[in-house]
């Protein structure tokens, strides 16, 4: 996608086109009778609101290794892949698209360590964000689960 100059413009059409690859996966898990679970942003159950965390200061992680949510009401917002699935998440997708675009500092996300990665505490749209400009890592607050 080649840049037209006009940074909200920009961010548009980004959204549209990480909002079509998720409907477009979407499709291609239903034509090969897959799971509907298999497309969805897995929920990771935990109490990371009443347990003590403990965390390790502010670190990269790869963004392949985020897999999870915490919060069930963002797992409807997001697919597997963190491609908005709602168009709810539009205004604020753009907005941090825009800032990113901008060299702004985008504040580092907070996961919990799970057994198969990490699972997202806060910053769904900076990942969504982030996985679709092509970053391989993200600033992230790592707590103990």
């Amino acid at each position: 996608m080649l840049p037209t100059g006009n940074t909200h413009m920009d961010a548009q059409r980004a959204f549209d086109k990480a909002a079509r690859a998720q409907r477009r996966a979407a499709i291609v898990n239903r034509l090969r009778r897959q799971c509907q679970d298999c497309v969805r942003l897995q929920v990771h159950s935990t109490s990371y609101r009443t347990a003590p965390r403990h965390t390790s200061g502010v670190k990269e992680i790869p963004l392949e290794q985020i897999s999870a949510t915490v919060e069930p009401a963002r797992a409807r917002q997001f697919d597997s892949d963190f491609r908005p699935a709602a168009k709810r998440t539009r205004a604020r997708w753009e907005r941090l698209w825009m800032a990113e675009q901008r060299g702004e500092m985008i504040p580092p996300i907070n996961v919990v360590r799970t057994h198969a990665g990490y699972a997202v505490v806060d910053g769904h749209h900076r990942v969504s964000v982030a996985k679709s400009r092509g970053a391989i890592t993200i600033d992230a607050v790592v707590s103990a689960a």
